[in-house]
């Protein structure tokens, strides 16, 4: 007779997350994907009200990163492991309130049937109704998306966006404007907090100023 090997528990993981996107954290080195939730992939565009492309997939990366500031650390109970080996989880805010029903009901997310069983159906209603997030226009679903560009979307094992971090002593943020200017933004100021680094568009960080302008990037008026 077959023995069954029974996985071993794993622990929850509480800590300061950095957001890779908008349905994926890293704490403490771990990946985690939020459990029920599709976010738009980090290269995903959609229309606006008015039929406009914008950067969803970053706008979604944003909300997270801008909601989970507000009350920390994040703490994510283990669901399972998924085939990128991340840890699939359920997360809470420091204040409890739950991170992946705060994305779907923001429209910032969807509730994904195919692992949710309809969890957060009834925060996407609400965010439907009231045309908030990506109910505002027009999307592709986060699966459909990926489907149709399976040849350019990267296994998650990848990070894109980066927020808040860089290496040590590295914090300087090259970002690359809609116009294609090369602006780079230093710690305090305005925008410094909300620029998302997407590395495979050719955004960086830098050590230095003067590294920045030297490698083309002008510093940010405000």
């Amino acid at each position: 007779m077959q023995k069954i090997i029974k996985p071993k528990p794993v622990e929850p993981i509480a800590g300061v997350a950095s957001v890779i996107d908008g349905d994926t954290i890293e704490v403490h080195g771990q990946r985690v994907r939020f459990n029920g939730i599709d976010a738009p992939e980090s290269r995903q565009y959609c229309d606006d009200a008015k039929g406009f492309e914008y950067p969803c997939g970053r706008r979604s990366a944003e909300a997270l990163d801008g909601f989970l500031a507000a009350s920390k650390p994040v703490q994510c109970a283990f669901v399972t492991w998924d085939r990128f080996g991340r840890f699939v989880g359920d997360c809470i805010r420091a204040d409890g309130a739950s991170v992946a029903a705060w994305m779907v009901e923001h429209g910032q997310a969807l509730d994904w049937p195919k692992y949710s069983n309809g969890a957060f159906a009834a925060q996407q209603a609400k965010a439907k109704a009231s045309k908030v997030g990506l109910w505002v226009g027009s999307f592709q679903t986060p699966w459909d998306w990926r489907a149709k560009h399976s040849d350019d979307v990267q296994a998650p094992s990848t990070s894109v966006f980066a927020f808040g971090g860089g290496n040590a002593g590295c914090n300087i943020k090259g970002n690359i404007s809609a116009d294609g200017e090369r602006i780079y933004h230093v710690p305090g100021q305005k925008y410094y907090s909300v620029t998302v680094i997407n590395q495979a568009e050719g955004e960086r960080w830098f050590c230095s100023e003067a590294e920045a302008v030297v490698a083309g990037w002008r510093r940010s008026k405000r």
